[in-house]
């Protein structure tokens, strides 16, 4: 057998999470652990949503052997070159596992290799790609006739955290009810959501005594920054806002934990945290890739999307996105785009795109931490809502096994 090469592109932090792990390790599952016939390198591209961690990430997976940071992908696009010269075998394969699909096309011509693209919603450049890995069929009949052959349907990536979990329900109806606070990882996020949470949190325990709470910490987050959103010396408008409920940092255990200054502590864990996730009756969450993998794991949620800092949102695609984050302007740009976008009601959470209707609330609002405590009291109170929504999470999620059939087609393709 030739050795040869998997080169992987990606770039945010939320698709080196939920699609390349999955992916690594099925490919190393199916094509085998000796670098010196099968080497796995990640190239990641430039990213809005990047937090100049996701190198050391992808680097943390045993089954990749090195990556080029997002810093260094210029060079690599425009002339070939990588920071540490890298070398490449003659044989290989381009698989793209998100960034933008065109550089799939590039560096596939650039290495002279095959190419494969997981298409989760448009399968571009249809013409100049070898295969395509499509979400489902909606994907494959958007292209032309002729060139939906290159298409196979494997199913949604994201579903495939279904599988590192044993799904128990037991535990779902437990007399210690467990609430997920998924806060976000970026700081225009953080700002508000540690801090809400907090506040509802404590309204919520208020009422039952007996709940717990956690708080899966990003990859990319050390526990002092989360500390530092809680803390009024340094987020101390905001908390002002959004509940007056501070909180400080317990380490001296082993599970470190927030406390508010009533006593609600709030646990922090390491994320990916699925097992501990599935285990919860219900979660807040802001918007983003956690609402698919809440609805891949079936876990009722409420995403929040707070106003209080109308310019907090700057993470759009596009225009958008670039003119919300120019220098100056960008702030009164975020304002007033966030204002225009949040005027058309449209719909946040994935699984409500998916779905094209609100099967899961999304608060959008100058929150109150009481109005939104007294709803997760209200579905805490009534199972049958959260089996109700629990059961149409079900529905509309994609297939898993994703990961398993895209390392099958790249072995097709080698061999």
């Amino acid at each position: 057998m030739q050795p040869v090469d998997l080169v992987i592109l990606s770039n945010a932090p939320g698709e080196i999470i939920t699609w390349v792990r999955p992916v690594v390790k099925n490919l190393r599952q199916q094509l085998g652990n000796d670098v010196s016939q099968v080497r796995i390198s990640v190239v990641l591209s430039p990213c809005p949503h990047s937090t100049g961690k996701e190198a050391e990430i992808a680097l943390s997976y045993p089954q990749v052997d090195r990556v080029l940071a997002a810093r260094d992908f210029g060079r690599f696009l425009l002339w070939g070159k990588t920071k540490k010269n890298w070398q490449w075998r003659r044989q290989g394969i381009v698989i793209f596992l998100g960034g933008d699909q065109f550089y799939t096309v590039v560096i596939g011509k650039r290495l002279g290799y095959s190419t494969l693209i997981y298409a989760e919603w448009d399968a571009r450049w249809y013409r100049w790609i070898d295969r395509f890995a499509v979400m489902n069929q909606t994907v494959v009949e958007k292209l032309p006739r002729s060139y939906r052959k290159k298409c196979t349907i494997v199913g949604d990536l994201i579903a495939d955290v279904a599988l590192e979990v044993k799904e128990d329900d037991s535990n779902k109806n437990d007399r210690t009810p467990l609430i997920g606070l998924l806060v976000g990882s970026k700081p225009a996020k953080l700002s508000q959501g540690v801090p809400l949470c907090l506040a509802i949190a404590e309204k919520i325990q208020q009422q039952r005594p007996q709940t717990r709470f956690v708080i899966p910490i990003a990859p990319t987050l050390e526990l002092t920054t989360i500390a530092k959103y809680a803390n009024p010396l340094s987020n101390g408008r905001l908390i002002a806002k959004l509940g007056k409920v501070s909180a400080k940092l317990i380490l001296s255990t082993a599970t470190p934990y927030l406390i508010t200054s009533s006593g609600t502590k709030i646990e922090l864990i390491a994320y990916p945290a699925y097992k501990t996730l599935s285990e919860c009756q219900l979660c807040l969450t802001t918007v983003g890739a956690n609402t698919a993998e809440l609805a891949s794991l079936a876990i009722p949620m409420i995403v929040l999307l707070p106003t209080q800092q109308l310019d907090a949102m700057r993470a759009w695609d596009g225009l958008p996105g670039i003119l919300a984050n120019l220098p100056g302007v960008g702030t009164v740009l975020a304002k007033l785009i966030n204002w225009l976008v949040l005027k058309q009601g449209r719909l946040f959470a994935w699984p409500n795109i998916w779905a094209k209707a609100e099967i899961v609330p999304e608060l959008v609002g100058k929150l109150e931490a009481e109005t939104v405590a007294a709803l997760v009291l209200d579905y805490l109170d009534r199972p049958d809502k959260l089996e109700q929504m629990r059961d149409r999470l079900r529905q509309v999620r994609g297939s898993s096994g994703a990961a398993a059939k895209i390392a099958a087609i790249v072995k097709y393709q080698l061999y």
